[in-house]
């Protein structure tokens, strides 16, 4: 297990990464929005289940694999670009439609919120270059790992809870200019991610 200094160190470290908005929080944004805050925990779950797969990864030698094979964190970065600007272009069209109308991929918020995170290089950057620094070589590798990624799962969700009791109290009804604007900023974090 990681030392409470360790873990202290790490989520120092992590603060301004979970402080930049991204994808999740966009995501979070237009099923408020659009279906109210009891979306919110979806997102939420969705997210921190996309953290554990990073651990899990981790444990697994994704850094062994991305140390041999660059090319391999390369292919994370155009998925993931790719994933987020279909899902601008998704998001974009659905703005405007009563939600009866809307297509059936609405429903899945955990899902898009998974793979959000799975497919995020800064997420998966995180496990392959954060982690390893508040790691004790003395000390077993997968309870630390485990650890450092329960530590980030509880903050990630207490910021995004965060905004959930914010946006649930400020967010506009449901308009087409707020889905627009969701879809722009997951546009523009996909097309980030492949420049």
């Amino acid at each position: 297990m990681a030392t409470s200094r360790a873990v202290a160190g790490f989520l120092l470290a992590l603060l301004p990464l979970i402080a930049t908005p991204g994808a999740s929080l966009a995501l979070l944004v237009r099923q408020i929005t659009e279906h109210g805050r009891r979306r919110a925990l979806p997102v939420v779950l969705g997210t921190v289940s996309g953290l554990a797969v990073h651990a899990g990864l981790a444990l697994a030698g994704l850094a062994g694999l991305t140390a041999h094979h660059p090319g391999a964190l390369t292919a994370v970065r155009i998925a993931g670009g790719a994933y987020l600007i279909g899902l601008a272009a998704w998001t974009w069209r659905s703005a405007g439609r009563p939600p009866a109308r809307r297509p059936r991929h609405d429903s899945p918020a955990l899902v898009q919120a998974l793979l959000a995170n799975v497919l995020n290089p800064k997420a998966a950057s995180i496990y392959l270059t954060v982690v390893p620094q508040f790691l004790d070589p003395a000390r077993p590798l997968p309870a630390q790992v485990l650890t450092l990624a329960a530590a980030h799962a509880a903050l990630l969700a207490a910021w995004l809870l965060g905004w959930t009791v914010l946006l649930a109290r400020t967010a506009p009804r449901p308009r087409p200019w707020t889905t627009r604007a969701t879809a722009a900023v997951l546009l523009a974090l996909g097309l980030h991610a492949l420049a």
